[in-house]
């Protein structure tokens, strides 16, 4: 995926990108440091992680599958899914979540069009016909019990981030000393600063990175607290001198 980074900006600029600083939140801010730390942006000017650290997301893996079953399979609307994202506690901006959860879920497949629900329901009937086991009997109901779920909450996620355990591992193991590793300039931005690994604790008192930390937040930083997030960025371009303060833009340098 960091790879894919690369090639999208090649395609879109080819030889000669213009000054890039990539920022990523949560696994996008994993693909962002290994996209730096493998030099795929040769223009790179900074980077910029939002609310992951290694220790904690190595530690949250462990959770996670339960985390997952945890959540609805489908939902009745897309309104529905935007007012669980916000009323579990997963996104606190519901101006975001209106924007955000869309892109998250989509339609059942099969229930898209009347023909297409019909030719479904169809073929179970069909099977039992030719079938007199009794589990089969169970399995025809169990479908017609999926496909009227289905009817009745015509969403689901996506992508089934279940299925895609075997990777969780290496997307965050090695992380800290990558984004420590990098030769640009660099900002973590948190939601609380318990997040902190033992790795980035030693670096952040060494200078060797800024850090900021948003109260108030909770995993979704750039989503519950835009404004800030946009002004600790515009903050660290001037800083770096990536950019110069237009419209009276004020820069507010955090204490760390």
């Amino acid at each position: 995926m960091a790879k894919d980074v690369g090639n999208v900006i090649e395609a879109m600029y080819g030889d000669l990108p213009p000054p890039i600083m990539l920022i990523g939140h949560s696994m996008g801010g994993a693909i962002a440091v290994h996209t730096a730390s493998s030099n795929l942006v040769p223009s790179l000017l900074g980077l910029c992680v939002i609310d992951v650290v290694e220790g904690t997301a190595m530690d949250a893996l462990n959770s996670m599958q339960n985390f997952l079953r945890g959540r609805p399979k489908t939902f009745k609307s897309l309104e529905n899914a935007i007012e669980w994202s916000v009323k579990s506690g997963q996104i606190r901006n519901l101006e975001s979540a209106r924007v955000s959860m869309v892109g998250q879920v989509k339609e059942c497949e099969g229930i898209t069009s009347p023909e297409g629900s019909k030719s479904v329901v169809e073929g179970i009937i069909e099977e039992d016909e030719d079938d007199e086991e009794g589990s089969e009997s169970v399995n025809k109901r169990k479908k017609e019990d999926d496909m009227e779920t289905k009817k009745d909450h015509p969403y689901t996620w996506r992508i089934e981030l279940a299925k895609t355990e075997k990777y969780w591992d290496g997307w965050f193991r090695g992380l800290s000393n990558l984004f420590l590793s990098c030769p640009i300039p660099k900002l973590l931005l948190l939601a609380g600063v318990d997040r902190l690994d033992k790795d980035l604790t030693i670096g952040q008192m060494q200078g060797k990175f800024q850090m900021q930390v948003l109260p108030q937040c909770g995993h979704a930083v750039h989503e519950d607290a835009p404004d800030k997030v946009a002004e600790a960025v515009a903050t660290f371009l001037i800083r770096n001198r990536f950019a110069e303060s237009v419209g009276g833009f004020q820069c507010v340098f955090p204490g760390c």
